[in-house]
Order: C-alpha cells, then structure tokens, then sequence
C-alpha cells in the first residue's frame, strides 16, 4: 500500500522536482489564492452595484476578456521575441496596480460598476500578454516527459487557490465588516478587504520572477511581427491534430464553460445566497476542478481524457439546470470542475506536447485566443439566456448552452487526435 501511494505521489507531482518550477508553482499558488480571492469579490460587488444584473455581470467579463479577443496573437508574437521575464514583471506589476486602485475606490465608496470595467478592461490587457508567457514558461524548466505533469500541476495551483481563495472571500469579507466598513454589512466598503490582500501576495511571486533563470530569447532574424503571427496561424492551420483541439476548445468556452457567469448567477439570484454560501459554491466548483488536476497530473498520457472531460463538463451542467437548492448544487459544481479541469488540461497539455518550441509563444497565444478570447461573446451568450428576464430563464438557458456544446463536441468526436506525436516529428513541423 505505501509503495502504492509513493508510486502515485512521485508520479504525480513528479515536476515538482525541478528546484526552478517548484519556486515558481508555490509562488503562483500564493498569489492566485490572492487573485481568486479578488475575482470572487469583484463579481459579488458587481451584483451588489447592480442590484443582481446578470447583464452587469457579463459586461464586466466581457470588459476583462475582450483584451484577450483583440490581441492574443500580437500577444504570441511578442512572447516569442522580448525576454520572458520583462513580459511577466510588466503584466505582474499592471495586475498589482489595477487591484490598489479597485482596492482603494471600493474602500472609499467611490466605486461603480463602469469604474469596475475599466479595471477588468486594463487587468484584461495584462493577461493577453501574461497567459501566454506563463504557459510557455513549462517548458523552460521541466523535461519534455514532465510537460503534461506540470501543465497539470499548474491548473492544480490554480485550483487549489481557486477552492481557498473563494472560500476565504466570505471571511475575509465578514472581517472587512468590521475592519473597513465601520460595521457595516451593508456597506460596499467591506470587499476592499480581499482587494488589498491580493496587492500583498503580488510581492511574492514579484520577487520569484525576477529571480528565476530564464533561458535566452530565440533570434527571430528579420521577420516582422505580422509574419511571425501568420507564421504561427499557418502552423495551426495545417497541422488537425492541434487545430481541431482548439476548436473544440473554443466552442465549449463560446457555450457551456462560462462558468464565471453561471456560479454567481445561480449562486446570488436563483438560489438567494450571501456571500458565505456564495463563496462556498464557487469553492464547490474548485474542489472538483482541484480533483480533476490531481487525476490528470497521475495520467501519462493527456490525448485520452479529451473526450471524457468534455462531456463529463456538459452532463454535470446539465444536471446544475435541474438542482433546486444551493445544498444539491454544491457536489453537481464539483462535478462541473472535475469535467471542466480533465477537458482543460488534457487539451493544453495535447497542444503543448504538439508544438515545436520555435513557435510555442504563437500557438499558446492562439489557444488563449479561443479560450479567453471568447470570454466576451461567451459571457453575453450565457448572460442572454440564463437571465430570469430572459425568453427560457436560468435553467432552461443552461440546458440551452449544454445542447450547443454538445453539437460542437459530437461534430469534433472523431477528427480530435487519440495518440500524441514523437518528439522529432514536432520539432521537425511534421
């Protein structure tokens, strides 16, 4: 039984290993509880402002992952030419600032719900450019055999932090009660509190960034900008095993996987919670999606679990539609982040494990694309048809989003890859 679990644990925090990416995963881990515990905040002061508008909702996402949409593939671009470090000390210390001014305004009382957007519309601009660094940065410390292992350990930190920080929001919300809003449990002032936890754990992972031993920038000789995003599109384009991933990828996120919109939806307006029950429904969700990290992470091989989390993704969000209580949707939102996370991971990792290094910052920037990048029509989509004033209402419009993704995946079903390629055939562009 121990050499089971020795076996099992080695196998799955295997990159762990490497002294470089350990720095690097535990200061991320700090920060994005910092990150969740904000996100969490922010859209719970939008419904707040808004008097529980769905609408209001989605234009803040829409504002946050329209960057995304407009400038992904510049973003690549860039990747693959300006040393990583500089790109991630810029996108850090914008995402650092936007979270003092946020902090600041809703302590003071002076935020409002298009104050809120332009925040989300900056912090947008950084993660076009940080998400793609991020993700091309596995690669520089782990072996090609410990890839699909730390990208799956990568979305475990995000989860993990996920769980902790919506879960510490409710807390940490109360404490602002008394420490910020006077004690008062009505007054917006009290959500500043996550807001300036968050500028603190930006420190951390600050100093670790600019710490880290980043390799040199591969010459780009005298190609222009706009030939090295044709150059990256054309790779896509020619090679279906990567390309029909990314379709699949985007339709999903078009569809079902607008989860930011859905959980708070159905969290604060069907099911009438506050924000203890709120923050335990979304830490729900991240429970599952942490589980769904850690199975990936014990798997060799990502190509085989593409299927199964798509539509582990899309009957768990059928089943949502149909819950009646907050109590019941708590396990059916674990369920969601279990699906969602196998689906997620198994696609990154497919397309990571497919792309020669030349062109990585490109084609990762081009699957921020279709995943973030949707965000915006994704969030109206869900918004639309969700909302309790709309034509089908909230469950109804989730059945709705579930059908669509599912079109999209019985489409895809056999043209998506089943076995990954050899290593010479993916630096060789074959």
């Amino acid at each position: 039984m121990l050499n089971s679990f020795n076996a099992w644990r080695s196998r799955t925090f295997g990159a762990l290993r490497f002294p470089e990416y350990r720095r690097y995963w535990f200061s991320q881990l700090l920060s994005l509880i910092g990150s969740w515990m904000q996100s969490t905040a922010q859209q719970y002061l939008v419904l707040e402002l808004s008097g529980n508008s769905s609408a209001a909702l989605a234009q803040v996402t829409i504002a946050q992952f329209l960057p995304s949409l407009l400038l992904s593939l510049f973003a690549g671009a860039v990747v693959d030419r300006v040393p990583r470090r500089r790109v991630l000390l810029t996108t850090q210390i914008t995402l650092m600032t936007t979270a003092i001014a946020l902090a600041v305004t809703t302590h003071q009382g002076s935020v409002s719900v298009p104050l809120v957007m332009v925040f989300a519309f900056i912090s947008g601009i950084a993660n076009a450019f940080d998400m793609p660094a991020r993700q091309t940065m596995v690669v520089d410390f782990v072996p090609r055999e410990q890839v699909s292992n730390a990208v799956a350990l990568n979305s475990l930190s995000f989860n993990v932090s996920r769980t902790i920080g919506q879960a510490l929001f409710g807390v940490v919300a109360a404490l602002g009660v008394s420490l910020l809003a006077g004690g008062n449990p009505d007054s917006v002032a009290r959500l500043a509190l996550p807001f300036y936890l968050n500028v603190v754990s930006f420190l951390v992972v600050l100093f670790v960034i600019a710490t880290l031993p980043f390799p040199p920038v591969q010459e780009r000789g005298n190609h222009s900008m706009v030939d090295d995003v044709r150059e990256g599109l054309r790779y896509v384009k020619t090679h279906p095993g990567v390309r029909n991933v990314m379709l699949l990828v985007g339709a999903l996120s078009l569809t079902v996987i607008n989860f930011n919109v859905i959980i708070p939806y159905y969290a604060r307006v069907v099911y009438g919670a506050r924000e203890a029950t709120f923050g335990l429904l979304s830490a729900g969700f991240g429970i599952g999606a942490m589980a769904g990290a850690l199975w990936q992470a014990s798997k060799p091989n990502p190509v085989r679990n593409l299927r199964l989390g798509a539509t582990l993704v899309m009957l768990s969000s059928l089943a949502l539609s149909a819950v009646p209580s907050a109590a019941l949707a708590l396990p059916v939102l674990a369920a969601c982040g279990f699906g969602m996370l196998t689906f997620l991971i198994s696609a990154n990792s497919t397309v990571q494990l497919s792309i020669p290094d030349a062109l990585r910052g490109r084609v990762m920037s081009l699957y921020s694309f279709v995943l973030v990048g949707m965000g915006p029509a994704g969030a109206a989509l869900a918004s639309t048809l969700i909302s309790r004033e709309g034509p089908l209402g909230p469950r109804w419009g989730l059945v709705t989003l579930v059908v669509l993704g599912a079109i999209a995946l019985a489409l895809l079903w056999t043209r998506l890859p089943r076995e990954l390629p050899s290593q010479r055939e993916v630096q060789s562009g074959a």
